[in-house]
């Protein structure tokens, strides 16, 4: 591989396991774009249809298979520069409701890939999630990449798990994702801005509970922005842990339903005493470390908002949940 005069890497064959979900459905069509070539494996789980519009590139290898099959993930492992292992139970519902196949994608198939890559040749670039700060204190936190990582549901524990063991291999990358917002072709209704946009457009209510918890947001676009960045600047951020947020958009539920409100004026919020997060996130995240490589978000929350009401126009039925 090379890299061009812009500090663009040169074309890179990349497996990407779950490349259909959401974000690797905003991903694999950029990486292509960019003159990449994908192989994605993802099992369709959710019955949807994304990448349908990117068929077309010859570039694009489309694997309908588990990314926990060893057979599979070793055949196509093969020739590949870049591993960005995106299968994955999300979000601590669906974890919960099927531990054992939580724990063989979200840990055990990381193991299986950190044994079966070449680690002098094939880099790895991972999304955990920054829910693994955990519960770390009573009031609100203040977290960097060297805040304890106390997760407190099993998908936090899991993704935590999986990032010491790439940072321990080496020749990886890890990126604490804020709660991601915003369209794909693979959507999502249960992440927070994406949910409580949709209640707002077609309920014109929502009830809040933890009403004033902060939590941290990024685009989806911008995530995928952070991975290729990562690929250009992966000798220089090799080997650590980065956060990836908005860092304007350290919102409380409720500073969040003001934001949504600017948009959608009749939009009503009421905060319940009942109800909690299931992973206690109430903390303010840094995200310079990550902004000191040159990377920085492009998407800001209203026009992701903005962005949001329109895809509501296409998306009528709840049937985009992770739950």
């Amino acid at each position: 591989t090379s890299t061009s005069i812009s500090g663009r890497i040169g074309p890179m064959r990349i497996l990407v396991t779950g490349g259909a979900g959401y974000i690797g459905s905003i991903l694999v069509p950029e990486l292509l774009r960019l003159g990449h070539e994908v192989t994605v494996i993802d099992n369709f789980l959710y019955g949807q249809t994304p990448l349908l519009d990117v068929v077309h590139y010859p570039t694009l290898a489309v694997v309908r298979g588990d990314a926990r099959n060893e057979e599979l993930i070793k055949k196509h492992l093969e020739g590949k520069d870049v591993i960005i292992p995106l299968a994955c139970l999300v979000g601590a519902p669906l974890c919960d409701k099927d531990p054992i196949a939580a724990e063989t994608t979200n840990l055990e198939a990381i193991k299986m890939i950190l044994r079966l890559r070449d680690k002098k040749t094939q880099k790895i670039i991972f999304p955990n999630t920054n829910s693994g700060y955990g519960r770390m204190a009573e009031g609100v936190a203040y977290c960097d990449e060297n805040s304890p990582l106390e997760p407190v549901s099993l998908y936090g524990k899991l993704k935590v798990e999986a990032e010491k063991l790439l940072l321990a291999d080496g020749n990886a990358i890890t990126f604490r994702l804020a709660t991601v917002f915003g369209a794909s072709p693979r959507m999502r209704l249960d992440l927070l801005v994406n949910d409580f946009v949709y209640r707002a457009v077609n309920d014109r209510v929502a009830v809040l509970f933890e009403a004033h918890f902060k939590r941290n947001y990024i685009h989806i676009r911008d995530v995928a922005d952070a991975f290729i960045h990562a690929m250009d600047n992966f000798e220089t951020m090799k080997n650590q842990p980065y956060n990836v947020g908005l860092s304007e958009a350290n919102l409380s539920k409720l500073e969040l339903c003001e934001e949504i409100k600017r948009v959608l004026p009749k939009f009503v919020f009421i905060e319940s005493k009942i109800g909690e997060d299931p992973d206690k996130r109430n903390y303010i995240i840094s995200n310079a470390k990550i902004e000191a490589t040159g990377y920085k978000p492009k998407v800001s929350l209203p026009v992701g908002i903005r962005e949001l009401v329109k895809a509501y126009e296409i998306v009528k039925r709840n049937h985009f949940a992770n739950i």
